[in-house]
């Protein structure tokens, strides 16, 4: 057995098949000094991939986890661990055949090759069911079956044939020490190491160890029930390991799958059965089960699972019913909002996940992570699936568990791309909830925080405005939607609107080093007069996005640093990331402390103006400034800058204050016809008629300021993140360019969804898929009403070749194709593009 070494630049803890591709791809990146460690034996250790069913289906809605999906697969054909075998989703039901086409349009937009299926095309595949139970089906030819236990020994043997790693089974890892919030010691039954670096990769067992160094890895331990029947003789004559397709059967949230002479029934149909990682029995001491995390399998949970699989596979499944080989509660790892845990923990530097990640994306991810720990980016952006992504409050036991149970039926559920989760609210409230939601709030969460989306309140604009609003029929179009969202902008555009934006982070950045910190990060130059406000993109070191927030310089050496609500916790974890080591910079939280306010519309200055003595003609205050100012007796910070195209403000102030702000403006505002609006207003419609971009949907890891029109005339004199290559992006010229869309024509199918939300495909006029010359996909990024010009807009790159105004181009929606046309190129709004109505 392998002797613990006193020091390692890196130790992985778990050696399941994320662990070993992450010390396989750190080992080709260089690093030679990595220790493996995990509490079972090799090689099965007793996690997850011992057990879990190693199918890989490569298509998801979200593109990072389809990226992942599709890499891991090209690295499991390297090893000659995969079986390709292809992958069908079968629809019993005319929804779930919608759902299926939707799919359908995110293979085109991921690049990935995906057919639908007659029930005779699926009988032909799969020659053992009843096909005719099925109204169709979804089928990717690359799906396939992976050895990820062979594949785990192969990664390692590529690590220590570089002479890189030193791996120890049957040790437990017992404390990690931490130092000035640091790691600086992992301590096992068999001694210590020290390192600075930790990557937890130990699935179920990941939030007892991330807890020993005082960090939470918000995950639960989950069951999936599995079932393997046989020998079949049916199966057995093939003698092949995998002679037909897998096939979901995703009405019943199951599948089946062949496995040599067996069928192995899979279920997520049963209720949710959560588990706590003490709960797990001690490796070597699990009596009645084959494995720590292989519970006893529950009898009364699968009563209706096994008549359904006997329904679909009839002459393997009875005359005569097969034996049981195995039956098991298999454990897997379920996160708060369904997707993995990557990256470094907010609470612990050095302390880094790799958790909550299934088979089907582990190679791939233990690439990203590689890449991550070597260059601080990764090909594939990890914006999804980024640890920090997670309030404090999210992390809890009890909220993980809560949105566990009501995420388990999501595993092969039908989810809208607006769709909220129910459970464990209200978390987070704004000071202004009580007044929002006496108007009749319908609240929208983000990172915990609720968020009025519309007000019931404002019915009466339906009247007023009823001959501009667009009338969703179809029924996919109009959820967790309303035309209220439309109404209020219209009454903004010609009146006044007050927006709760409590929930966006604000971070005060203070102290000698203050400036220089900033500059370091941004890609705007930051050393600017008092009172300027400054938007900029943060960089990654490749030169694509990292963060999108705007800075006011509040002080020679006081700045505020605000940013969106659902980006808050990425943006502080990359702020105290780089923090120097000398005390210079003091990063301060002040999210709770402060609250935001929104007034614009054309009568913003006449509401504001009635309650201060500070002069906001734009003489006085200009665009792009912040000055402190008093409102009704309410100290406030008053920016003049809109992300909806209308002249006004935010207003921050002190979160007891709030209230009071809130109800001046609105008293003073009953004259002038003001509205509360939602955020369906200010992140949708208004942003889109400005072609405003969003982090996460038009600024990723995949495209550069060049790329999206954020590029500055000159590139500034100071180093910052990414400089480099962002030079080099202005010299070699854009590869697509972000462009504003808009529908031109109804679908091509009478009654079909005409409203597209995000990822959907755009096409040439000829039906192709436009591909750029890197090889990337055109699709939605972002999409929604713009009530002002009567037109629904669409915001996607496009290759350099289509990136033309008034060039015609195709959008598939639910697999009907609808015109489109390119609006603007560029950063060229649709709506008032001289920007004259918020700057004038």
């Amino acid at each position: 057995m392998a002797q613990l070494p006193d020091r390692a630049d890196i130790v992985v803890i778990g050696a399941g098949v994320v662990g070993n591709a992450a010390v396989a791809h750190l080992a080709e990146r260089g690093w030679r000094r990595i220790v493996q460690i995990d509490k079972g034996p090799l090689p099965d250790p007793g996690g997850s991939t011992g057990h879990a069913s190693n199918f890989v289906f490569p298509v998801d809605h979200s593109k990072e986890i389809t990226d992942l999906t599709v890499d891991s697969l090209h690295q499991y054909g390297e090893l000659g661990v995969l079986s390709r075998c292809g992958g069908i989703e079968g629809a019993r039901s005319a929804e779930r055949m919608q759902e299926l086409t939707r799919r359908l349009t995110s293979a085109r937009s991921w690049g990935v090759e995906a057919h639908l299926l007659s029930p005779g095309e699926i009988q032909e595949l799969v020659p053992h069911c009843e096909a005719n139970l099925f109204v169709g089906g979804f089928y990717t030819p690359t799906g396939a079956i992976v050895d990820p236990l062979r594949a785990g020994e192969l990664f390692r043997e590529r690590a220590a044939a570089l002479g890189a790693l030193t791996t120890l089974e049957e040790t437990e890892v017992t404390g990690i020490e931490t130092a000035s919030g640091r790691v600086r010691r992992v301590l096992t039954d068999r001694g210590e190491v020290e390192t600075e670096l930790v990557l937890i990769a130990c699935g179920v067992w990941s939030p007892q160890v991330a807890a020993l160094a005082g960090a939470a890895i918000p995950l639960t331990p989950a069951v999936h029930q599995m079932l393997d029947v046989g020998p079949i003789p049916a199966l057995a004559e093939t003698e092949e390991w995998v002679s037909f397709p897998l096939l979901r059967d995703m009405d019943n949230l199951m599948y089946e799958r062949q496995r040599g002479a067996d069928l192995e029934i899979g279920s997520y149909a049963h209720r949710p059965l959560l588990h706590d990682p003490g709960e797990i029995p001690p490796v070597g001491n699990h009596p009645g089960q084959a494995s720590p995390t292989s519970f006893p399998f529950t009898e009364e949970d699968f009563t209706a699972q096994i008549a359904h699989a006997r329904e679909l596979f009839p002459s393997l499944l009875t005359d005569p019913e097969p034996p049981r080989r195995t039956a098991l509660n298999g454990l897997l790892s379920l996160t708060p909002d369904g997707g993995a845990l990557v990256g470094e923990t907010p609470e612990v530097a050095g302390l880094w996940s790799a958790a909550a990640v299934w088979i089907k994306e582990a190679a791939g991810v233990g690439r990203m992570v590689a890449e991550l720990l070597t260059d601080g980016t990764s090909e594939i952006d990890a914006h999804g699936s980024d640890i920090a992504r997670f309030h404090p409050a999210q992390r809890t036991r009890e909220h993980v568990r809560a949105r566990a149970a009501e995420g388990f039926p999501k595993v092969y559920g039908i989810s809208h791309p607006r769709e909220q989760w129910l459970s464990d609210r209200p978390m987070r409230t704004g000071p202004l909830h009580s007044r929002t939601a006496a108007l009749g709030a319908v609240f929208h969460e983000a990172a915990g925080w609720e968020r009025p989306q519309w007000y019931e309140s404002n019915r009466p604009l339906l009247e007023e405005f009823g001959d501009r609003l667009e009338e969703r029929t179809h029924e996919w179009d109009a959820r967790w939607w309303s035309p209220l969202i439309e109404a209020e902008h219209l009454a903004m555009r010609e009146r006044v609107a007050l927006v709760d934006l409590a929930a966006f982070a604000i971070l005060d950045v203070t102290g000698p080093g203050a400036l220089a910190f900033l500059e370091h990060l941004a890609m705007a130059r930051i050393d600017v007069r008092l009172g300027r406000v400054v938007y900029t993109p943060l960089l990654t070191a490749t030169g694509t996005f990292r963060s999108d927030l705007t800075i006011v310089r509040r002080g020679e050496q006081e700045f505020r640093v605000i940013t969106g609500g659902a980006e808050g916790g990425r943006d502080l974890a990359w702020l105290r990331r780089h923090l120097p080591a000398d005390g210079s910079v003091h990063l301060t939280d002040s999210t709770s402390a402060l609250s935001t306010i929104g007034v614009w519309g054309p009568h913003s200055a006449d509401l504001v103006q009635g309650l201060t003595r500070t002069d906001l003609s734009a003489d006085a205050f200009a665009f792009g400034t912040a000055q402190d100012a008093v409102i009704a007796g309410v100290p406030v910070s008053m920016l003049r800058i809109s992300y909806v195209g209308e002249s006004g403000w935010e207003l921050h102030t002190a979160t007891e204050l709030a209230p009071r702000l809130w109800d001046r403006l609105w008293e003073a505002g009953a004259g002038l016809g003001a509205i509360a609006a939602g955020i369906g207003v200010y992140g949708t419609t208004g942003r889109l008629e400005k072609g405003y971009r969003l982090m996460g949907a038009e600024l990723t890891g995949e495209h550069d300021p060049v790329e999206a029109d954020l590029a500055l005339p000159k590139v500034k004199r100071t180093d910052f993140i990414g400089r480099d290559a962002y030079r080099s992006a202005r010299e070699r010229g854009p590869a697509a360019m972000l462009c504003t869309l808009a529908l031109t024509g109804a679908p091509n199918e009478a009654g079909a969804a005409r409203c597209p939300s995000g990822g959907e495909p755009i096409l040439s006029p000829d039906g192709e898929v436009l591909v750029d010359a890197r090889g990337r996909c055109s699709y939605v990024t972002s999409a929604g009403p713009a009530p002002s010009l009567g037109r629904y807009l669409m915001l996607a790159y496009l290759p350099i070749e289509q990136a033309v105004q008034g060039a015609p181009v195709q959008v598939e929606l639910l697999g009907s194709r609808m015109p489109a046309e390119v609006v603007c190129v560029g950063r060229t709004p649709a709506f008032d593009p001289e920007d004259s109505r918020m700057k004038g």
